[in-house]
This record gives C-alpha cells, sequence and structure tokens, in this order.
C-alpha cells in the first residue's frame, strides 16, 4: 500500500532512471509520485508542457522548489515572477538577440581555438573541467568585456559550485529535516560557497568595460544584492549548464571519427577566406546543428523543471488543488520510445520539434539564454573537428550524476592537430 513517502527511496536512490520509468509506464497524462505531504504530479504527456508553461501566473507559477535555489541564486529571474522577471528577462533577451546577429560569433570562436590550443600541450585532459573553464570565460566575455576573470577568478567560481551544488540537488526534494549538526555544516557550506560567487562577481563587476548585458541590467535600477544576484545567475546558467553539455559533445567527437570529419568539411564549406566561420552561414549549417541538438537530447543540463498550482485547476483530466507540484522531466521526454525512434541511440536525422523537445525548457519562460548556448555548442564542434582530433582514453564512461544540472562523469580525452585531407592541401586539384 502507498504512502506519501513511497516514492523517494527510489527518487533519491536514482533520479534519472525513476523518472524515466514512471514516465513510461505512465497510462494517464500526470503521474501522481508519493514523496511527502504534499501533492507532486510528474506530467508524462508533452501536449502539457505549454499550457502549464503558458498559464497565468495566478493559476500555475514557480514554486517552493524553485524558491529552494534562492540558497544560492538569491532573488534572482530564475526565482522571480511578475513584473520583475519580466522586465530582467525583456532587458536580457534584448541585448542578447543583439549579441547573436553581431559580436558573438567571432568572440566565442576565438576563445574555442585558444582553448583546444592549450588542451594539445597536454597529454589528457577531463572533458567537463576543460569545458567549464571555456564557458565560463565566454559569458565573462558576453558579460563584462574580454579578460575579466583571472585563472584564480575561475577556480574559486568552478570550486564554489561543487561545493553547494549537491548539497542544494539533495535539499530541494528533502521532506525530513537534518539532524541539528549536519543542518549547521549545509549551511556553512551553502555560505560560504555563496560567499565565495558573490565575490568573484564584485571583482568582476569592478573590472567591467562597458558591456552592453551588463550596462542593460544596470539600466533597470536594480539594488546592488539584486545586481549581484543576476549576475551571479548569468554565470552559473551561461556557463555551468552550456559547459556540461559541451563535455559530451567532445565525447561524441572523440567516439565517432566519420562525424568529426563531416563537421571539419561543413566547418570549411562556411568559412571566410581567412578561415573565420561566417555568421551568416551557421543557421543553415545542418551537420553542426543537428549534433548540438542531439547532445542536447541526450543530456539536457536542465533535467528536471518544475511549476507549481496557485488556485484549483483541471489539467490532465485531473482536478488539481493550489500547493500540487508540476514536475517536467526532459531527461524522461528525451528517451520515451513513445515520442523518438531508438531513443538511446545517438543518431543526425531526428526531427527535434514537437513538445517532448525541450533542452532550455518551454513556452514564455524557457530560457533567456538559449540562443548564445545553441550557438556556443555549435562554434565548439565546428573549430574543434576543424583543426584537431579527439581520442577517447576510456572505451566507455559512467553515466551523468543528476545534481542541480545533469554533471557528466570524469572523460578523459586526448587531442592533436588535424592532418588535412589532400583536397585541402595548397594546390590540390
Amino acid at each position: 500500500m502507498k504512502h506519501w513517502f513511497s516514492d523517494l527511496i527510489a527518487f533519491q536512490r536514482d533520479p534519472l532512471r525513476f523518472f524515466e520509468q514512471h514516465g513510461r509506464a505512465a497510462r494517464e497524462p500526470l503521474v501522481p509520485l508519493s514523496m511527502g505531504p504534499y501533492a507532486v504530479m510528474l506530467v508524462a504527456d508533452p501536449e502539457l508542457i505549454k499550457p502549464i508553461m503558458k498559464a497565468e501566473e495566478a493559476v500555475i507559477d514557480k514554486g517552493k522548489l524553485i524558491f529552494k535555489l534562492r540558497e544560492i541564486i538569491g532573488k534572482s529571474s530564475m526565482t522571480l515572477s511578475g513584473e520583475a522577471h519580466r522586465a530582467r528577462r525583456a532587458a536580457l533577451h534584448h541585448q542578447l538577440a543583439r549579441g547573436l546577429a553581431t559580436t558573438y560569433v567571432p568572440q566565442i570562436a576565438a576563445l574555442a581555438r585558444a582553448q583546444a590550443a592549450a588542451l594539445a600541450c597536454e597529454s589528457e585532459f577531463d572533458a567537463h573541467h576543460a569545458t567549464s573553464r571555456l564557458t565560463l570565460r565566454v559569458i565573462c566575455n558576453i558579460l563584462f568585456g574580454p579578460g575579466v576573470l583571472s585563472s584564480g577568478d575561475e577556480n574559486a567560481l568552478c570550486e564554489a559550485i561543487k561545493l553547494v551544488e549537491d548539497d542544494l540537488a539533495a535539499d530541494i526534494f528533502k521532506v525530513l529535516p537534518d539532524l541539528p549538526w549536519v543542518a549547521k555544516r549545509k549551511k556553512a557550506r551553502m555560505q560560504s560557497g555563496r560567499d565565495m560567487m558573490m565575490m568573484v562577481v564584485e571583482r568582476a563587476r569592478k573590472r567591467a568595460a562597458s558591456a552592453s548585458v551588463l550596462r542593460a541590467l544596470e539600466d533597470l535600477d536594480l539594488t546592488s544584492e539584486e545586481m549581484g544576484d543576476e549576475v551571479l545567475l548569468l554565470l552559473l546558467a551561461g556557463h555551468h549548464t552550456t559547459g556540461t553539455a559541451a563535455a559530451w559533445l567532445l565525447w561524441h567527437l572523440a567516439r565517432d571519427p566519420a562525424l568529426a570529419e563531416r563537421l571539419a568539411q561543413e566547418a570549411q564549406s562556411i568559412s571566410d577566406a581567412a578561415g573565420e566561420l561566417r555568421p551568416d552561414r551557421l543557421p543553415s549549417a545542418p551537420v553542426s546543428l543537428a549534433f548540438t541538438r542531439e547532445v542536447l537530447r541526450l543530456y539536457p543540463s536542465a533535467w528536471w523543471l518544475s511549476r507549481e498550482v496557485k488556485a484549483p485547476i483541471e489539467l490532465g483530466g485531473r482536478k488539481l488543488k493550489p500547493g500540487t507540484s508540476l514536475l517536467i522531466s526532459p531527461w524522461h521526454m528525451h528517451r520515451d520510445p513513445r515520442f523518438w525512434a531508438s531513443p538511446e541511440e545517438f543518431r543526425l536525422d531526428r526531427k527535434f520539434s514537437g513538445p517532448a523537445y525541450l533542452p532550455f525548457g518551454a513556452g514564455p519562460r524557457a530560457c533567456v539564454g538559449m540562443g548564445v548556448g545553441m550557438l556556443e555548442l555549435q562554434i565548439l564542434a565546428l573549430e574543434f573537428a576543424s583543426a584537431y582530433e579527439l581520442e577517447a582514453a576510456d572505451i566507455d564512461v559512467g553515466a551523468p550524476h543528476p545534481s542541480i544540472t545533469l554533471v557528466p562523469p570524469p572523460i578523459h580525452l586526448r587531442i592533436r592537430s588535424r592532418v588535412p585531407a589532400a583536397s585541402d592541401m595548397p594546390g590540390a586539384a
């Protein structure tokens, strides 16, 4: 017989498998989960996602599960609703869209080339360690201008994330409180991690050039604390989520030399005479786009989303009471055979439209940095494949670790300069 906590142990043991099993076995659009004293529903029908995400805030909005993230990112746009959320989102969207059309491609490409060249001097490297630092430099370039963070700042921010991420993830679905001394240690770690992050944020803001994205936030007349929270969110979301996906991207480049060769040829076909990627050609580069989308399908950094019912509503054939949490799992949606043929296989011939594909969320509150993240991964694939060959040091790697994001396991790779094909050599007929 099921009780309030029937599903909690299975979820805590293996959240990814838990979501997959319950989602695939679903016989109704909403699956009730026994994870505590309040109602929790797993959304099993992708057709419900858009109505949930587009619902009026008075009916369905962010709730207690999302609010727990305030321990780290404060009252930033991820944890806010209403006019404050809309104003910040609009300002960021406008500036990021301008950058996508003008300056981001050469900036990202240059940083990717520099990182690849540095890695080529090492005998072996860990993919996630490398990509997390690369994506941190990219988002800092966009926010503050070039060269704002020192290597020490980069290390401090990455270590602070490691310090708090698992504790925060564990607390989101926690029902019973920790023992007092355990809670005290966790609170101290959380505060230490946030203090380290905010120290880096403040140093970066002081050194920043008149970067457009930072100006857009300053124009909103935010308090110093609000500004710090918003910049911290951008740093974490802009580098941590993209960095985890980028590690898997390098893994697949290393595992599939034929795919890497196709990407190298595509890079050559959309580059100018100086060898620079042409921004206007990237939206119609089919191989790198499909590659990026398939990586995000298999390894969505945001592996769960949540909303909370605020007023009585009928949804998916059920009458839901206020306080009900609605869980959406991109991990499940992206791997359910009802929506994808051979979902565990890595394939570039998929069609990535439809409600069951949501690596950046869905609806009007989808990730504001979606365009930058996609562009960054696409450029990374093209730049690495065109100039270097990657080789996996291990035959296989472990499963990702579901924390706040989907953290890759150790992925050890080797890299060397690519030998040009004969057709690419000067004077080749």
